[in-house]
């Protein structure tokens, strides 16, 4: 099982596809690691969406300027609607004349859905661009950003479309989660935390100390140690899992649920962190059912209960059992669920009942009523 330990000092991950560094940056320096990358101009793609563009656009594109490359930018809506087929083949129709080359790098500068999106755009635009995140928000930090899933949605479901397409690097400005809005921040903490309940002890007992100063006061000198080691531990698990053959999977801890809840909400109504927040609270709670003495069950809910989250007392069971089905997790038409023996000892569950699933799902709704 990876471990980890609070600010490791140098981060990189290691793929059989390539090795890339996690580097955490101010945004100016971006072009002179994009050359360290091996990466050149004169063109960059830069792709954003429109909060973000409104904060960092203009100071990244002078920089860009002042480096001598040519950047292109493209802003899209915010919002999970932009992780659609439409979105993408806007994206084709605004980047296809620009007659870009192989080798010119595309950089996504935003969350989730602007890493999601700009990746496989640049997976698929003459057969593979060079990419390279630059995550403006907790959760890309934390998560997204690493490990090379790209894609869209679909109606039947989340990330159903979409490819491994490893980036060749992750340049990290802590500054941007100053301009955060609250909700982010607890999307953000809600992956820290999985990484922590899947991986490492440490993690999550430096979450319950500090979550009170990262939610409540953004504390920067609070956050980053616990950016660092989710990005670790994340780092660890795609390197000896690349395309979620086995190990990786782990990383889906409370996923199953929460894929469901987003698209029986409807995308976008519950945030992805805040969805996960409430799956990992089922998927706690199913844990806890198998092996009552292995895990503190209340102190472990305790701390997934101090992120707040919407009221999905509305939410059927039966519409989230459906989409359940659906899920890219399943196999052979069973449902898997990602559960632990103990913190730091996750384990791929097939044979949950639905009744035992609908107790969980019970708990949850009853606890945030």
């Amino acid at each position: 099982m990876p471990t980890s330990r609070i600010r490791p000092d140098a981060l990189s991950v290691d793929t059989d596809v390539r090795t890339y560094p996690i580097r955490f940056v101010h945004l100016a320096e971006v072009p002179a690691h994009l050359n360290n990358l091996g990466l050149h101009g004169p063109s960059v793609v830069l792709i954003t969406d429109e909060n973000v563009a409104a904060h960092y656009r203009s100071p990244l594109v002078h920089a860009f300027e002042e480096a001598g490359w040519t950047p292109h930018v493209v802003v899209v809506p915010p919002g999970e609607s932009s992780k659609s087929m439409a979105q993408l083949e806007q994206l084709y129709d605004t980047l296809l004349p620009l007659e870009l080359e192989r080798s010119t790098p595309v950089c996504t500068l935003g969350g989730g859905v602007v890493g999601d999106l700009g990746g496989f755009a640049a997976a698929t635009l003459l057969r593979g661009l060079p990419l390279v995140h630059l995550p403006t928000s907790l959760l890309a930090q934390v998560d997204s950003s690493i490990g090379g899933k790209t894609g869209v949605n679909h109606a039947v479901g989340k990330n159903l479309i979409g490819s491994f397409y490893q980036p060749h690097g992750v340049l990290v400005d802590p500054e941007t989660l100053h301009t955060l809005p609250a909700r982010e921040w607890i999307n953000g903490m809600a992956e820290a935390i999985k990484h922590g309940l899947i991986a490492d002890p440490a993690l999550v007992d430096y979450t319950e100390q500090h979550l009170t100063a990262i939610l409540g006061d953004h504390d920067l000198s609070a956050t980053v140690p616990a950016v660092r080691t989710a990005m670790h531990i994340k780092a660890q698990i795609v390197a000896e899992d690349t395309r979620e053959a086995g190990k990786r999977a782990w990383l889906n801890f409370g996923h199953t649920f929460a894929h469901a809840i987003e698209q029986v909400a409807g995308y976008g109504t519950v945030a992805h962190g805040e969805a996960v927040a409430l799956g990992m609270r089922a998927a706690l709670y199913l844990s806890h059912r198998r092996a009552p003495q292995a895990l503190d069950h209340a102190r472990l809910d305790a701390l997934l209960a101090m992120l707040p989250t919407p009221d999905v007392s509305a939410l059927s069971f039966d519409a989230l059992w459906t989409a359940m089905r659906h899920d890219k997790k399943t196999q052979d038409g069973t449902i898997r669920f990602v559960l632990l023996h103990a913190v730091g000892d996750p384990f791929v569950a097939s044979d949950c009942s639905r009744a035992s699933v609908q107790r969980a799902w019970d708990f949850v709704q009853q606890s945030t009523a």
